[in-house]
């Protein structure tokens, strides 16, 4: 005869269950109800060690059944079963877990057992008492027909979810529990009777759990969990295979990292680097994230929190037998627990990184190739900056590889202090410029910048290895000997009164005319300079291309002493007749420099200079032809 029972409530935890948004998809109720089927065969397992009564005969294994006819879904094990105490107890007490009740036990019998230490033994994934409720996100009707392990009884626990339940004999040919949903009358929930759609969701956030699942009667998927595996149990090709399951994608990964650690929490995990950087290929910017996941059952497929932008196209899974879960298992009680193993899977993986450069330049390079754009961004992480300083790579007047910072550093010349860059839109034209040729010519190597982002990163980083990070046309750059007045040209007569006449020519574009201590003979007859202080030419440009009206900063003009321009126009200086022609030169001096650093010119004013310009030059030219 059926006994009818009123539900009651543990207060507290009811409290706590309402103070959470539970479920945000249905698809939750079954990675509930799978859980739970393993936590029971968990404790069959635990209990059958010491009593041969509860010992299974068979192997143990989760059971899903759909039938889409009578439109229901059977979740069904082989576990320890319920009596009718524990229906009562733990199905008819909302929030009140019976796994967090049998693993407070397990942890009591550790403590007084040898050692005095209170380990949980299993491996048990509910803790709160609600995941079985979430069957009534699906079904009007649950029947839990259950047989304890060790007992001929079997016993059916009946709901509608409305306040009451009933309790029933059955009949059951072994023990363990079948969980039946009679599904609510609309297609959402009618999915749950569709065989491969079921199959689906287990393999989403079931797959790993310890013990085969069967729908129908075929297995599920056989995805073994290799995160929790010794590293050198599992070869590569399983290491590749996994990948391939996680991410859909059919090529190997580049490169794979399986890490364990105990601290803040115990944590495995599996990262992977795929071959291909696909933001380059037009597919929008990676947002995968990882996936995360407490004992082996997928939480959130796409936990962005675990890794910083910058590492974003690493994909993989994180695993925690301790995660400080809600209710819901969807969501961290402790946000900073995020922060915390964020802290560690970064440093292990820029450490890896590292570890890489060194061992197998080919493949970092091959990495780097592809990621080193998105990498860089790090240079913004302050408590990581510097390991991602070494891990970057640029182009170098040093030779056709690309160098690290650090090879930089190995290769200073006595006496050097800083580390030189210089941009532009090819290598070519930027070690033809007057200030990275400036650096060569003193024996310098310059850091060659075509990508316009590097410049900002170099900026943002500053300095590496106590070594400041100097644009090459900025006054700040100090090539050794260079600032030395013994080693300054010889400046040609009258070349005080021609930088008199250049400043005024000039005027507010420039802070000071002087004669160059950089440009030699050979080089070009002037070049700008940025003031300290001032934004390089590069970032200038950058400026300028958002808002063209704005005015550049003014520079410093440097005068090559040896040029024979500068010296004859030193030479004709001293006459006061040449005073508007030697304006005009001045204009078109600075011009010409300012468009070999890249930065823009008035054309209205440059056309009006160069044709009185041309107009001087041919007075001087006669016209009598002999």
């Amino acid at each position: 005869m059926a006994e009818t029972h009123a539900f009651q409530s543990d207060i507290a935890r009811l409290l706590e269950l309402l103070s959470h948004s539970l479920y945000q998809n249905r698809e939750i109720a079954l990675r509930e109800l799978v859980s739970n089927a393993s936590d029971a065969l968990d404790k069959r397992r635990h209990l059958g060690l010491t009593d041969e009564a509860v010992r299974a005969e068979g192997d143990l294994s989760v059971d899903i059944a759909c039938d889409a006819d009578a439109k229901t879904l059977t979740v069904g094990d082989n576990g320890i079963g319920m009596s009718r105490e524990d229906l009562i107890e733990n199905l008819g007490t909302i929030a009140k877990s019976g796994t967090l009740a049998f693993a407070e036990q397990a942890a009591k019998a550790g403590a007084s057992s040898e050692g005095g230490k209170g380990a949980d033994p299993v491996s048990l994934i509910g803790q709160f008492g609600v995941g079985f409720y979430s069957a009534f996100m699906l079904a009007d009707t649950v029947e839990v027909v259950t047989r304890k392990a060790g007992t001929d009884a079997a016993l059916r626990w009946t709901s509608e979810g409305t306040g009451e339940f009933t309790i029933e004999e059955a009949e059951r040919d072994r023990p363990g529990t079948d969980v039946i949903l009679r599904l609510k009358d609309d297609e959402e929930a009618g999915k749950f009777a569709d065989e491969q759609f079921v199959r689906g969701v287990v393999r989403k956030y079931s797959t790993f759990i310890p013990y085969p699942v069967f729908v129908n009667g075929d297995t599920a998927g056989d995805q073994r969990p290799i995160w929790v595996e010794p590293k050198s149990q599992v070869t590569d090709e399983q290491y590749n295979e996994f990948y391939k399951h996680l991410s859909g994608y059919p090529m190997d990964p580049l490169w794979h990292l399986h890490l364990s650690f105990d601290s803040p929490l115990q944590v495995s995990s599996i990262l992977y680097c795929p071959v291909s950087n696909m933001e380059t290929m037009g597919f929008g910017k990676y947002e995968q994230g990882l996936s995360l996941c407490a004992k082996r059952v997928l939480v959130q497929d796409d936990c962005r929190k675990l890794l910083p932008e910058y590492l974003r196209f690493v994909s993989g899974l994180v695993d925690s037998d301790d995660l400080p879960l809600n209710v819901s298992r969807e969501a961290l009680q402790d946000s900073a627990v995020f922060g915390k193993i964020q802290k560690v899977l970064v440093k292990k993986t820029l450490d890896f990184l590292d570890d890489l450069s060194k061992e197998d330049a080919d493949k970092y390079g091959r990495f780097y190739a592809q990621f080193g754009g998105i990498l860089r961004e790090g240079v913004n992480d302050f408590a990581n900056k510097d390991r991602v300083a070494k891990l970057l790579r640029f182009d170098t007047s040093h030779g056709d590889e690309k160098t690290s910072l650090a090879e930089y550093v190995d290769r200073l010349k006595p006496e050097q202090e800083q580390i030189f860059y210089a941009s532009g839109p090819s290598r070519d034209a930027v070690l033809a410029g007057p200030h990275a040729s400036a650096i060569t010519a003193a024996g310098c190597e310059v850091l060659v910048l075509t990508d316009p982002v590097d410049e900002f990163v170099l900026n943002g980083l500053g300095e590496f290895d106590g070594k400041p990070l100097v644009p090459a046309d900025s006054e700040d750059a100090d090539l050794p000997g260079g600032g030395d007045d013994a080693d300054a040209p010889t400046t040609p007569a009258n070349f005080s009164s021609l930088v008199g006449v250049f400043g005024d020519a000039l005027g507010e574009k420039v802070t000071e005319v002087r004669a160059s201590l950089r440009l030699k003979a050979g080089g070009p007859p002037a070049a700008l300079v940025n003031p300290k202080g001032t934004p390089s030419s590069q970032m200038q440009r950058v400026m300028n291309a958002y808002d063209p009206s704005a005015p550049l900063a003014p520079r410093i003009m440097e005068l090559n002493a040896g040029h024979p321009l500068i010296d004859r126009l030193s030479q004709i200086a001293g006459n006061e007749q040449n005073a508007d022609f030697l304006k005009l030169t001045a204009r078109e001096l600075y011009r010409t420099a300012a468009l070999a650093d890249g930065l823009p010119v008035d054309p209205t004013e440059a056309a009006a200079d160069a044709a009185s310009l041309l107009e001087e030059v041919a007075k001087s030219k006669s016209s009598i032809v002999t």
